[in-house]
Parts: C-alpha cells; structure tokens; sequence
C-alpha cells in the first residue's frame, strides 16, 4: 500500500505543496504556543512536551499506513542518538530563542539551517559544492548576518543583554539542525522514513528529561494545555511534512518553506504585537532570495542530469 500511495503522489503535485502549506502553517503556530509558554516553562520541559505528545500521533499514523513494523525497526540505533542529540539540542536552542526574540526574528534566523547544511555536506559527506551554490551560501549568510546586526550591536540594559543572547542561541539551534541533517542524510542510506521519525521522538523525549534538575515548574492548567497541544501540533506537521514529498518532488515543495515567514509576520504581529523591523525584513528577503537560488539551481542541475540519462539509455 505505501509503495502504491508513492507511485500516485507523482501525479499529485497539487497535493503535496498543500500538504508542505499545513505543516508550514502548523509548525509556526507551533511555534507561537511554545512562546505564549516560556515565561513559565523552560526550554527543555518545553521540548519534553513537545516530543512527548508528538509519539501517540506519529504512532497512530504509522499504523494506518501499516508502517508500524518498520518505523519501530532500525539497524542502526547510534546513528538515531546522534540525529537525536543534535535535533533535540536544535529545538531546545530555537525554543529559548522564542521565548527572547520576536517570533518573525527567529524565523528568519532560523532560515539560515539549510544553507548551513550545503556547507556541513561538503565538510562531512564530502559532497561536490559548486561556485555557484558556494556564492548562493554566502549571500544567504549575509541575509542572516543583516538580521542578526541590531541584536549584536546592543550593549548595556538587561533587555538588550537578553536579545543579543537570544540572536546568537537561536543561531546555534540553526546550526544544530543542519547538524541534525547531516546525520538524518546518512540514516536515510539504511533507515525508513517512518524510523526516522519515530526514533527522534523517542530519543528527543528522553534527552529532554537530562533538564530536568535545571528549573522545571509543573504548569498551570492553561500553560499545559498549550505545551500539550503543541506536541500534537508538532507530530501532526511532521506527517504532513513528510506526506508532502511522498505527493511531489522536494523541489517543487521546499520554496513554499518560506511561507513560514509570512506566517510568523502575522502571527508575531496579530498575537504578540511584534512590529517587524525594516532591517529584519530586508535581512529575511536576502536570506529567502538565496534560498530560492539554490533551490532554483538544483532543480535545473536535476533536468541535466535527467537528460544525460536518456541520453545515455540505448533506444530501441
């Protein structure tokens, strides 16, 4: 059956770009519930929730696909701690973040995941990094240096100490993520999908816990019930993230990763007042724009190299 559903999402392009809209919308609401929280509720108790109530989703979803087997079975359960430990730091690094940044900040920055995974690539997978992609990179970082400058030009009262923390944790969470992609690049040779999914969860649920001598609180009703549906939230725009490129290629869904931006403007503006700034934007609008070309320039290196294999099938 999840061999045949594969099949026909190759005719569903439609399907899967708003499959990549729902998990793009639903991880910045996400996002948005775990800032409403960190006035109250540390960044690792965070992501214990998050991870936590993420599994009873992804296991129900495995089941109707009839994966459960497979997501639950791995060869290589060092290979998920290490994705696990990078991932889990990735997320506790970003929920700090939100909880001293403007939500639309922190997007921004952490755009700078992805092009800091073309760099850990060529470092540690020995990718093949052309000029081109290289040129693409550095402009992407300057975006994400544009963004950062304000935050790293402050000095003197506790608000600005704090914001200036937050820019560079958030920007260590991005580092982190990309980390994490390298290693889910290497598991992705010999594991399922469905295990990758289901083993961070598990993994990131108990490394959250190591937190727990440093300041967890139990949570008022209202504050739980956010935290709680939050980890829902975020096991649910996993499946639909994942569904995505069952549906259509990654390069016709990874662009509408930038919606996010959007999303997070009018959340950051309509729920917690946060008035974006015009160095943010232009900041972003680099980042994205970088974006945009390396996903522009895999797409047309994705036709050649289609072509030069028909070219080289025999005919007849």
């Amino acid at each position: 059956m999840g061999r045949r559903a594969a099949g026909v999402s190759r005719v569903n392009p439609l399907r899967g770009i708003l499959l990549k809209l729902g998990s793009v919308t639903i991880f910045v609401l996400m996002a948005a519930l775990i800032k409403a929280t960190a006035d109250e509720v540390p960044p690792g108790e965070q992501v214990f929730f998050r991870s936590l109530f993420a599994i009873p989703v992804i296991l129900i979803w495995l089941m109707r696909r009839g994966e459960l087997s497979s997501g639950l079975r791995t060869s290589r359960p060092m290979g998920h701690v290490f994705r696990g430990l990078m991932g889990t730091a990735a997320m506790g690094l970003g929920f700090a973040g939100l909880g001293l940044l403007p939500l639309p900040e922190v997007t921004a920055i952490g755009f700078a995941a992805p092009l800091l995974t073309v760099i850990f690539a060529a470092m540690f997978l020995g990718e093949d990094v052309r000029a081109f992609r290289l040129a693409t990179v550095a402009l992407g970082l300057i975006g994400v240096l544009v963004v950062l400058s304000p935050r790293l030009g402050q000095v003197g009262d506790g608000l600005s100490t704090a914001q200036t923390l937050g820019a560079v944790i958030t920007l260590m969470g991005a580092m982190c993520a990309a980390l994490a992609q390298i290693f889910i690049r290497k598991l992705v040779q010999e594991e399922s999908t469905s295990a990758i999914v289901f083993w961070f969860s598990i993994t990131a649920t108990v490394l959250a816990l190591v937190t727990l001598p440093f300041g967890w609180v139990v949570p008022s009703p209202g504050t739980a019930a956010l935290l709680v549906l939050a980890g829902l939230m975020g096991g649910v725009g996993q499946i639909l993230l994942t569904s995505a490129y069952r549906f259509a290629d990654a390069s016709l869904v990874a662009p509408f990763d930038y919606a996010a931006m959007l999303f997070a403007l009018a959340i950051g503006y309509g729920v917690f007042g946060e008035v974006p700034t015009l160095t943010m934007l232009i900041g972003a609008a680099i980042v994205i724009a970088a974006g945009f070309l390396i996903i522009w320039r895999e797409h047309r290196l994705g036709l050649e190299r289609s072509r030069q294999r028909k070219a080289m099938t025999p005919q007849g």
